[in-house]
């Protein structure tokens, strides 16, 4: 995940690094803390991340910050697993049901 790469005076990061040795519970712990810092407006987190705590980003409802998934240079870009693609279909399709076209 990523943001503009800032650390403040207590040490406190935008970021989070993912490697191996990072655990699942630490993603979701970061994914959890900047979805609810008022400083961060954009989230950044590559497809392959996103897809290790998928039930925390399909879940996630706010506009702000807004959950950008990224493709990931080591992982293809599936777009069946893109959060916000899947959301803007769900509204094209609500709006045509409403409308009453197909």
């Amino acid at each position: 995940m990523a943001g503009v790469g800032n650390v403040d005076l207590r040490r406190k990061t935008n970021y989070l690094i993912v490697d191996s040795k990072t655990t699942v519970k630490q993603i979701e712990d970061t994914f959890k803390e900047f979805t609810t810092r008022e400083d961060i407006a954009v989230v950044l987190i590559s497809q392959y991340v996103a897809n290790m705590i998928r039930f925390l980003v399909d879940s996630y409802n706010k506009p702000v910050p807004a959950i950008l998934e990224i493709p990931s240079k080591d992982h293809p870009y599936d777009p069946a697993h893109d959060s916000v693609l899947s959301r803007v279909k769900y509204l094209f399709s609500a709006e045509s049901v409403a409308s009453g076209r197909r």
